[in-house]
């Protein structure tokens, strides 16, 4: 009989704290057990795809929809480490974890990461205020970020089974998270 790993799904709106989470899982979880991690924004084409946001009618690179990523590479390197029975847990993180069906019918858990898009914006604002103005940032999540967000994003979290509290890096939620997980691992 193989063994499968226990797959965990962690989504969430842009800045809302999923890598951080998946870091700190990935540092816990793997001081006892083998760990695999996948960041699906590694997985976005260069060249991107464009977005012509919906109300200004500006274009933008489209990094918000599952269409600017390359899926197949994705979906094969996810393949893989569920496939990789050296692994006992693998952790996929990003904002479709939860959207698209191919990784969703696979995850053995479902997490989705809730922070107000206030929250967000100034998040987003402090990443990329070194190499954007603050009008430029702003226009753009107002422009595609928010409407991307409420068309694919915040409508996956009906598909969780756990809503983590992003506003703080480490809180109880994370150590629930982290103390069911291993519960799990066989």
């Amino acid at each position: 009989m193989s063994k499968k790993p226990y797959v965990v799904g962690i989504a969430g709106g842009t800045c809302s704290g999923k890598s951080t989470i998946t870091t700190r899982l990935e540092e816990l979880l793997g001081q006892d057990y083998k760990v695999a991690v996948i960041h699906m924004d590694k997985y976005y084409k260069r060249p991107g795809i464009t977005v012509i946001a919906p109300i200004t009618r500006i274009e933008y690179a489209e990094h918000n929809h599952p269409d600017a990523m390359n899926l197949d590479l994705m979906f094969s390197d996810f393949d893989a480490a569920i496939s990789d029975e050296t692994n006992d847990i693998v952790l996929i993180e990003g904002l479709f974890a939860l959207y698209l069906d191919t990784i969703r019918e696979k995850l053995s858990l479902k997490v989705f990461i809730d922070l107000k898009s206030d929250e967000r914006l100034y998040r987003r604002i402090k990443r990329w205020l070194d190499r954007q103005s603050m009008e430029e940032i702003a226009d753009r999540y107002l422009d595609t970020v928010r409407f991307r967000h409420d068309e694919l994003v915040e409508p996956s979290r009906w598909h969780a089974d756990m809503i983590i509290n992003g506003t703080l890096d480490t809180n109880k939620g994370t150590d629930i998270l982290i103390n069911y997980i291993k519960s799990h691992v066989g």
